[in-house]
């Protein structure tokens, strides 16, 4: 999968109604087998199609949905940085975003919310 593979959806419930659809088809598709023979496994394509290719891709494309805007990552040479978003509101409900997430080799640091400089 390269980096610029994008299996969000425009929204969470959107996202999760291509879900309810791609799964239940596949079930649909194994548990009308006995009822209607081979013409059930018609609906495996229909569930592979709404869960665009694949569970994992569905589960991937949920996780993208979550966090779009969220989080946004840079990398330049070799070294990636994970930075919040600046456009999170301080009312209520919200938090304010993390200052910087780096990733080198493997270690990654969250920059704390208190001010003190500390890295959890």
């Amino acid at each position: 999968m390269t980096d610029e593979q994008n299996f969000a959806s425009a929204s969470v419930p959107r996202h999760l109604v291509r879900g309810v659809v791609g799964f239940g088809a596949l079930i649909g598709a194994i548990a009308l087998l006995p009822v209607f023979g081979m013409f059930a496994l018609l609906l495996a394509p229909v569930g592979l199609l709404a869960l665009r290719g694949c569970p994992t891709c569905w589960a991937i494309g949920l996780i993208q949905t979550i966090s779009r805007g969220r989080l946004q990552r840079s990398c330049v040479d070799g070294r990636c940085r994970l930075t919040g978003a600046e456009h999170v509101g301080l009312g209520h409900g919200t938090r304010a975003p993390d200052r910087v997430v780096t990733a080198v080799g493997g270690d990654v640091r969250r920059a704390s919310h208190s001010g003190d400089g500390a890295v959890m």
